[in-house]
């Protein structure tokens, strides 16, 4: 089945999800799964913010667990969930790093060592919590040349990649777009742009078969985003069936065993998603 092919689906993701936010986590969990939207995928940072590891927290641990009972996807979600390189030195990385990610785009620069070494000690909390592992998803879906190569040399078999406009399929990087809403609640005129680009959204997932509906720990602290965002899944759930992302790259086609040559063409949607991210 091609994605093209597919059933209509839509994917509520909890990003951010660690012992310190778990609290908002919790809350926009208790809203999905109120209105049915589950299964979901979180996003797990297993040392946000340089706070305590995920594999020390015995509670967290345990709640985790049993959300992966019930059939919820855990994912790899950076390990600090922090870009502590260098400033950037031009206006696109300024808006990247800074202006849209509040310097939270942990792999947007880091070089091919420094991304091994926060992607293998990822996977390593995982083994060591014996959590099945799917996916990588680089904090504000930025991912750099080098952290790319670090991903393709990890000797783990990740299924897949999130960029903000689809995902990648591994381990051939199959491009797959799909439609992306996120909030940006901390300020008025933040909050108003992103119900614009949402209704924009909307439109393009008409053409897409996966929804992706992006929800952050600071969304539970706003009382107007939380009821949009209540609307906003009630009516994609009328139309669209919930899936985690693993089962919805899993339901698409088998791919070809041979993996094919990088796209040499700057237009290709590999190509624009490569630069957005880069």
């Amino acid at each position: 089945m091609s994605p093209r092919e597919a059933p209509a689906s839509v994917a509520c993701v909890v990003h951010d999800v660690a012992p310190s936010t778990w609290p908002e986590c919790s809350t926009l969990l208790r809203m999905l799964d109120e209105i049915g939207a589950g299964p979901v995928t979180m996003l797990v940072v297993p040392h946000y913010h340089y706070r305590d590891p995920i594999t020390k927290d015995r509670r967290f641990v345990a709640a985790l667990d049993q959300r992966l009972a019930r059939g919820d996807e855990l994912a790899l979600h950076g390990y600090h969930h922090r870009d502590d390189e260098p400033p950037p030195r031009t206006l696109r990385g300024f808006v990247e790093r800074r202006l849209l990610t509040r310097a939270e785009g942990e792999f947007a620069a880091l070089n091919e060592a420094a991304a091994a070494w926060r992607i293998s000690h990822g996977i390593d909390a995982f083994r060591a919590l014996r959590w099945p592992l799917h996916g990588f998803v680089p904090p504000a879906w930025l991912l750099g040349t080098a952290s790319r190569s670090a991903i393709e040399r990890c000797g783990f078999s990740f299924r897949y990649v999130s960029a903000r406009r689809g995902l990648y399929r591994l381990p051939q990087w199959r491009f797959l777009r799909t439609a992306n809403l996120c909030y940006s609640p901390d300020a008025p005129w933040r909050r108003a742009l992103s119900r614009a680009l949402i209704r924009a959204e909307l439109v393009r997932a008409k053409q897409r078969s996966l929804l992706r509906v992006s929800l952050h720990p600071q969304d539970a602290r706003r009382g107007d985003v939380m009821a949009h965002w209540r609307v906003l899944i009630a009516e994609a759930l009328t139309e669209r069936v919930p899936v985690t992302k693993e089962r919805w790259i899993a339901s698409l086609e088998p791919e070809p065993s041979v993996r094919p040559a990088p796209s040499t063409d700057r237009h290709s949607p590999e190509a624009s998603v490569q630069r957005a991210a880069g």
